[in-house]
């Protein structure tokens, strides 16, 4: 069998998926009933939404299954298996030379299609040749560095950066920042919208208080105006939309960051008012990073990066760091000290001597 109406090249960026006959065999849910045959597609965001995976990780999940059938002629998943997999898997690894973490990705996505969807187990992947992992060093910018970055950044950008480098945010605890998350009596950020779902507490720095409050006072002026017009208010997480009637407008719930325009929500389809996008920050640090002279790719996780790095060199314990990143196991954190302004434990470079 094959997949009607797929237009595209593999390895393409464009895709248009008319519509993919589904496993008759497969129960039909109460919300497809006497709809007649679904869209795969459909079948698989269902099924993330119903287990709250991100909207990234939902994606990211379609992706690789576009890309599976694409790899395999548009044939139907049902009609494949572990054999397929493993040869789809391979090819990523061999001939697209695919990090670790992107392989292991395909076969997430891949393995969800067949037991949440398609509901059977698609068997072992023998000979599946794996992604070489190779262990990187971060990217850190040194204190100077990140003065002179710091000092070509005004307005929204600049508090956003001093959050990711003083509070060791990822970008998207940082724009997903809500009002409720900001606690100046205690001066600690309350991150609940994380990777892993795993909420955790980590530091307000003095720096940002003025500009959090200037921050505050506009989003303030924006949300008072969508309740004079009556807008929709803010997505929430899970299911508190249908708990909690009125916290979608409520001023708490609100954006730290939000966007000056709303926009469509992709899963709802309902018009809502969305926080700030990430690509406006990648910008204005790479733009920074330019002026300022600093020669090395100064992404928003670079400043995550040089937290973590800065208070190991001051001296703090790793496990504290551990906490406040966020990170389930210190090994992730022991990256960190590779790139401590420490190597070889002091040992001087002979040229030097």
């Amino acid at each position: 069998m094959l997949v009607d109406g797929v237009r595209s090249e593999y390895g393409g960026c464009t895709f248009c998926f008319y519509h993919m006959p589904t496993d008759s065999a497969s129960p039909p849910s109460a919300a497809g009933e006497g709809r007649g045959p679904r869209r795969l597609e459909e079948r698989l965001r269902e099924a993330c939404r119903l287990r709250h995976y991100s909207l990234r990780t939902e994606e990211a999940y379609w992706m690789w299954v576009r890309r599976f059938i694409l790899f395999h002629a548009k044939r139907h998943p049902k009609e494949m298996g572990a054999p397929e997999i493993t040869e789809f898997l391979t090819d990523l690894a061999v001939r697209h030379d695919v990090a670790p973490s992107t392989q292991m990705q395909a076969l997430n996505g891949l393995v969800f299609l067949y037991k949440q969807v398609l509901g059977r187990d698609p068997g072992e992947f023998a000979g599946l040749v794996r992604a070489q992992r190779t262990r990187k060093v971060p990217v850190v910018l040194a204190v100077k560095e990140m003065r002179r970055l710091l000092m070509e950044l005004e307005g929204t950008a600049l508090l956003m950066a001093q959050l990711l480098y003083g509070a060791g945010l990822r970008m998207i605890e940082c724009v997903r920042l809500r009002v409720k998350d900001v606690d100046f009596a205690r001066g600690v950020l309350t991150l609940q919208e994380t990777k892993g779902g795993q909420g955790r507490v980590t530091m307000l720095p003095e720096t940002a208080r003025e500009g959090l409050k200037r921050q505050l006072a506009k989003a303030r002026a924006l949300h008072e105006a969508d309740r004079a017009a009556g807008a929709n208010g803010v997505i929430l997480p899970h299911a508190l939309g249908e708990k909690l009637r009125h916290a979608a407008t409520a001023w708490h719930w609100f954006w730290v960051f939000p966007s000056p325009v709303e926009s469509r929500d992709p899963r709802s389809d309902v018009v809502r008012r969305h926080h700030v996008h990430e690509d406006s920050l990648q910008r204005a640090l790479k733009a920074a990073a330019s002026r300022a002279g600093i020669a090395k790719p100064v992404t928003p996780h670079v400043l995550r990066h040089s937290f973590a790095t800065h208070l190991l060199e001051k001296g703090q314990d790793i496990r504290t760091v551990q906490e406040l990143l966020g990170h389930k196991d210190v090994a992730t954190t022991m990256i960190y000290t590779h790139v401590l302004n420490r190597p070889g434990m002091g040992v001087a470079s002979p040229l030097d001597g």
